[in-house]
């Protein structure tokens, strides 16, 4: 039970830091001393010290002899790590960061909509469905359009069948999250239907070709306007 508790301790100290790290809360102050971090947080020296290490093997933190702990930059971090693609979406976000996930979606998607027409199973095809179908009866509801939305493209990754692109579901699913969000609010409504209609289709009926041409045509949308994005 002991071992237990301070495993929960651990993980809701990792949990914090790794929020404060990426939304950029020790940039001025830099990253706190181990007994810094036990005073702030009521944790023992081993929780602190279990969460920094933690926090080191996901890129976040670096510790060199007389320099301490400090937080890395952003290209260091493991952003397929699960932890730092969820607390990715904390983070104030700038038409640069924006670009890129979309380009990270825009380099996947077209292809595994490509697979999907190939290898998608009766399953696949009916998750796909169901949230087209959620798009088009929530559309005057915000939220619960880019849930389905989310679930619509997320289902388009697992009918790849391809475990390597499944793989990157999480930070697929931060990058739909984050980009959708934005370039709806840019347009002013919600996901075009007939686009993502398309995309169905074409992979319905197999056509693998048409299904990467069709989501490749959406992401570049959306990329072109967040290029014309100049922030609320």
């Amino acid at each position: 039970m002991r071992h237990m508790q301070g495993v929960s301790l651990t993980y809701g100290l990792l949990e914090t830091l790794g929020q404060s790290i990426v939304v950029g809360e020790f940039e001025a102050s830099g990253f706190p001393t181990e007994a810094e971090l036990c005073i702030r947080f009521g944790a023992s020296r081993t929780v602190a010290r279990e969460a920094v290490k933690m926090l080191t093997a996901k890129g976040l933190l670096s510790s060199r002899p007389r320099q301490g702990t400090r937080v890395e930059a952003v290209s260091n971090w493991n952003l397929l790590d699960p932890d730092v693609t969820r607390w990715m979406t904390e983070r104030p976000y700038t038409n640069k960061i924006y670009r890129e996930l979309t380009e990270v979606r825009l380099a996947i998607e077209p292809v595994a909509a490509a697979l999907a027409a190939k290898r998608a199973t009766k399953a696949d095809l009916k998750a796909m469905r169901a949230a087209f179908n959620a798009m088009r009866d929530e559309a005057s509801h915000h939220d619960l359009a880019l849930l389905a939305d989310i679930d619509f493209h997320v289902a388009i990754l697992k009918a790849s069948g391809n475990p390597f692109i499944i793989q990157l579901k999480e930070l697929i699913h931060t990058a739909l999250t984050i980009s959708i969000g934005l370039t709806n609010r840019i347009a002013g409504h919600t996901a075009s239907l007939p686009a993502h209609e398309a995309v169905l289709i074409a992979i319905e009926n197999g056509q693998h070709d048409v299904a990467e041409k069709a989501m490749r045509a959406i992401i570049a949308e959306s990329i072109d306007m967040i290029d014309t994005f100049k922030g609320d």
